[in-house]
């Protein structure tokens, strides 16, 4: 039996992953395709956004294709999330022609890509290649590695300066496995800052990893599938900050809050209440849906830092609560204060 091709999608917090795959299964080629997500969180708004892709026959059930992890990082978890949930999608492999593994985007790849050694899996799956997207903006302003130009000044004091927060090592060793990297946001960035990015990436990356722009995650589909890199004999070429460690940690003080209201929003309320919130504290990425009154359907709202992007992607259904639910990701967020600030908005503005 074949081996089925295994494409791993990873990148920082908000790079764009879920809107490259879901881009992708819009515009499939008639290839059957399963997703394993992994979310930093309990609420599973990456796995919903996909489920309701419409992409789906008939006769397939999206929740059978769609799979979601959300009680930690693969790169943690893979022992006691991945590796039974790889099991029951190899089962199937005859009736699938590629999975794609969309990690948080707070996991390491290599661990996950590790994972593809165990015989069980070796023998059916194989690692096709690495995916890394990354926000061309939040680059630009240093929200991922700091100023470029005053890297580039260090690099030139001292090429063997080590990095000093695990966010700059998490983002080095996202990019230092993949095998070809999307810069997403590129609209967002004048010509001699996605210059200075692209020049600066080209140092990062291994020779012959191309960098790719991407915008809304339209790219065709055979730009991301058929590497053929069977990544995961090879991993020796792709060195990583915690090759020598036994085990890594993540930083412990980054954590998720989650917030279900049954109520709707004003946006242009909500964000300026979420800009404030962005101010105030360390949040790096705000995501979910919002209930805004009188209108049938339902916002996707996310964020990056204080920018902001929503769309109205489907009905809500009749069985349905139209509730309010958001996901917050940084460092030390206390649900009390943040759930506190999303019910005084709607207490100023007489919403319901």
């Amino acid at each position: 039996m074949h081996k089925i091709p295994v494409t791993v999608i990873t990148g920082f917090l908000g790079a764009g992953k879920t809107t490259l795959v879901r881009h992708l299964l819009q515009n499939n080629d008639n290839r059957r395709i399963a997703v394993l997500v992994n979310e930093f969180g309990e609420v599973g708004i990456d796995g919903e956004l996909l489920k309701d892709c419409q992409i789906c026959e008939e006769d397939n059930n999206p929740n059978e294709n769609i799979i979601e992890l959300n009680n930690g990082c693969l790169c943690c978890t893979v022992q006691e999330e991945f590796y039974p949930t790889m099991q029951q999608l190899l089962e199937r492999r005859d009736s699938l022609d590629c999975l794609l593994i969309e990690t948080s985007g707070l996991a390491l790849p290599k661990p996950l890509v590790q994972a593809f050694r165990w015989p069980d899996i070796r023998n059916s799956a194989t690692v096709d290649g690495v995916i890394t997207v990354v926000d061309c903006q939040a680059l630009a302003f240093g929200t991922l590695v700091g100023d470029l130009d005053a890297l580039e000044a260090q690099r030139q004091a001292d090429p063997n300066l080590e990095h000093e927060t695990p966010i700059e090592e998490l983002f080095e060793d996202q990019l230092a496995c993949a095998d070809l990297v999307l810069l997403t946001k590129t609209d967002l960035v004048n010509a001699t800052e996605l210059n200075k990015i692209k020049a600066w990436l080209g140092q990062e990356l291994r020779p012959g990893v191309k960098v790719v722009s991407c915008h809304q995650g339209q790219i065709n589909p055979d730009i991301l599938l058929g590497f053929n890199a069977a990544v995961e004999d090879n991993l020796e070429t792709r060195p990583s900050h915690h090759d020598h460690e036994a085990e890594h940690d993540h930083d412990d003080e980054i954590n998720s809050v989650q917030i279900t209201l049954e109520q709707g929003y004003d946006p242009k309320q909500l964000v300026k209440t979420l800009t404030k919130l962005v101010q105030e504290n360390e949040i790096y990425r705000i995501k979910g849906f919002v209930h805004v009154p009188n209108k049938p359907m339902r916002l996707v709202l996310q964020g990056v830092g204080d920018r902001f992007d929503s769309f109205y992607d489907r009905l809500w259904r009749d069985n349905e609560a139209k509730q309010t639910r958001l996901v917050f990701i940084g460092r030390e967020l206390k649900q009390q204060t943040i759930e506190q600030q999303l019910v005084d908005v709607n207490r100023a503005c007489n919403l319901t």
